[in-house]
This record gives C-alpha cells, sequence and structure tokens, in this order.
C-alpha cells in the first residue's frame, strides 16, 4: 500500500507550523487559493490547510485543442495563488499544463488582481539550466521570461533541480521551498539504531545530501557516513560506476531532487549493494515515473522509495512498487508560505 505521511511534527522545535488564527487576523490583504486541473486535489489540501476555500475556476476544451480558463470569483485587488505542477500525464503534456497556467496568470491580472503567485510544485525545464554543448538552449532561462511576460509577480517551486540557476534565471520574485526537513523526519523515525551512509547518486548531489546528512545526524543522535557515485552523461547516455565512500554493513538513505525513468537510483543502489551495503532506501522529492522506472525501481537491490506529493503517483499506484512506495505530504511548506507572505 502507499503510505501518506503526515508532513510536520508538532513536538519538533526546528519546524515552524502554521499559526490558522494568526494567519486569519493577518488577512487585511484578501488572499485567493486557485489550482488548475490535475493540480486541484493538491490545491484543496493547501487551502484547507489555510481555512480557506479553493477558488472555483472555470476550464472550457474547444473542439480545436484550444482551451479558456477563468476565476469565478473577483479578483480584483486581491492577491492570487494559482497552484500547478508542470509535469506530462495522460491528459496533457507539459507544455499544455504551462500554456494553461501562463494563460490564467495572464487572466488574473487582466480581471485586476494586485498580486499574482504561480505555485509551480514541480517546475518544468528546470533541468536545462546551462550550456553544457554549443548552441545549447537555457529553458530555465525562457520559462522565467514567459511567467514574467504573463504577469506572475512571484514564482514559487520545491526543490529545483539547480538552486542557483532558478534564482537566477527571474527578475521576478522566485521562491524556493525546500522539502528536506520532511525527509529527515521521515528517515529519522524509520532507521532506528541503524548504522547508516547517505548517498549522493552524483557528484552535482552532494551539498544536497550533505545537508541532509547533517540534518538527520541532528535527529539521530549520531552521524551517518557520507557517500557519492560517479556519473556522466552524455547525448542522453549514462555512464560512471565508481562508488567513493563507505557503506559495507551501512542502511543506505540514496537521496535526489526528483526520480525520472529511476536508472541514476537503480545505479547507485546497485553499486552500494556491490560494496556491502545491507538496505538500501531511495529519496527523492519529484517522483515523474516516466520511461523503464518498473524496471529499475522494483528492482530487489532498493527496498523502499519515498517521494513527495508534487506528482501525484498515479503510474505507480497499480504498480507492484507501491509495496514499497511512500508519498510524503508537502502541501505544509507552501500552505506556511502563503500565510507568511500575507502577513509581511
Amino acid at each position: 500500500m502507499i503510505q501518506v505521511k503526515a508532513d510536520f511534527d508538532p513536538r519538533r522545535p526546528t519546524e515552524r507550523r502554521l499559526s490558522h488564527t494568526g494567519f486569519a487576523m493577518a488577512l487585511d490583504r484578501p488572499i485567493g487559493i486557485f489550482a488548475l486541473g490535475a493540480s486541484a486535489d493538491y490545491g484543496r489540501r493547501v487551502a484547507d490547510r489555510l481555512h480557506l476555500p479553493l477558488e472555483p475556476v472555470e476550464e472550457r476544451d474547444f473542439e480545436d485543442g484550444e482551451h479558456k480558463s477563468r476565476p469565478m470569483v473577483d479578483v480584483r485587488g486581491r492577491h492570487a495563488v494559482v497552484i500547478h505542477a508542470l509535469y506530462g500525464d495522460d491528459q496533457q503534456s507539459v507544455n499544455d499544463k504551462l500554456c494553461r497556467l501562463l494563460f490564467f496568470i495572464g487572466t488574473l491580472k487582466e480581471a485586476g488582481a494586485a498580486r499574482v503567485t504561480a505555485v509551480t510544485p514541480y517546475l518544468c525545464y528546470a533541468r536545462k539550466d546551462r550550456q553544457t554543448k554549443p548552441r545549447d538552449p537555457v529553458t530555465t532561462k525562457y520559462v522565467a521570461r514567459l511567467f514574467e511576460a504573463a504577469g506572475a509577480d512571484c514564482v514559487v517551486t520545491l526543490d529545483v533541480h539547480n538552486l542557483a540557476a532558478f534564482q537566477n534565471a527571474f527578475r521576478c520574485e522566485a521562491v524556493h521551498l525546500e522539502a528536506l526537513p520532511l525527509f529527515v523526519n521521515h528517515f529519522a523515525s524509520r532507521l532506528g539504531g541503524e548504522s547508516v551512509t547517505v548517498v549522493s547518486p552524483d557528484i552535482g548531489g552532494t551539498k544536497r545530501a550533505e545537508e541532509f546528512r547533517r540534518a538527520l545526524a541532528a535527529r539521530i543522535d549520531r552521524e551517518p557516513l557520507a557517500a557519492f557515485m560517479e556519473k556522466r552523461r552524455s547525448s542522453g547516455t549514462v555512464s560512471g560506476d565508481t562508488l567513493v565512500g563507505d557503506v559495507r554493513g551501512k542502511t543506505v538513505v540514496i537521496l535526489d531532487d526528483m526520480i525520472s525513468s529511476g536508472t541514476t537510483l537503480h545505479r547507485a543502489a546497485m553499486a552500494c549493494r556491490k560494496a556491502g551495503a545491507v538496505q538500501v532506501h531511495a529519496a527523492a522529492t519529484h517522483g515523474l515515473f516516466v520511461g523503464n522506472w518498473h524496471e529499475t525501481l522494483g528492482d530487489p537491490a532498493i527496498d523502499s522509495v519515498t517521494i513527495s506529493d508534487t506528482i501525484p503517483p498515479l503510474r505507480a499506484m497499480e504498480s507492484p512498487i507501491s509495496r514499497k512506495l511512500t508519498v510524503i505530504d508537502a502541501t505544509g511548506l507552501v500552505a506556511d508560505y502563503c500565510a507568511a507572505s500575507v502577513s509581511r
């Protein structure tokens, strides 16, 4: 069964929880929470945390493939928060969802919204953030320009692939929320007294893994070891299988920002098993589950997979992988930001 874990533990003093009473008192500037399409459930849960309604939206598709969406409430002078995760699924492509979000931002501005915040729990095109070959595109920057042109005053996302590239791409306000405390909570309660090594599946993710390792150490009162995998990617081909670090006799947590096909995590898991790891747990904020993910994540080398709910795990729900999948609720991070943004 897929498990859904609560995101905040009120007993932990290091975590900031929403004060719904304080938030209600801070609503001297009205705020409206909107969500498009497949993100409606996520948006509703954010609104519920704030004790606000999810505002109604009309969405219409036309026979020629065009569409329109509009808010069904007055937004003039209000702060409008629109939630839409930009991943592709069987109903809409990434480009469809991006286009719909941009049009809705423009519609909110046209209708007189004083401020529009676009919350994209998963931000598309964030992986191509620099030129690695001659004449390469930098799509992160181009997407930022589209948001700005549509009228977004602020763009919020969770655990973007490259934080520096995200922050530098936008001229409007860009807010980055980290799910790391949620994963620390999950693994701190699960690992018990086991000897742990935190593994980054590539050199580029070592900073993320190190932040997680230090936070986990503070919670479990012992120091996990650190390790990382060698990884090279060229023209879509991944190579390199050297593991640097001690995993023999350890419980391993492999941490990444996203799971796409699962190839990167699978390579790391196999290397850890070969080096003597007794358990291997994979964790990532975003679960895309594309390509041959059934084979890579279903391999017995991986004992468990933990993701957040930034992308609904629809592709995994009816798969055998559901037996070892845990989904962490991250809506509290967005709700917390909304409350703080209003009270500023």
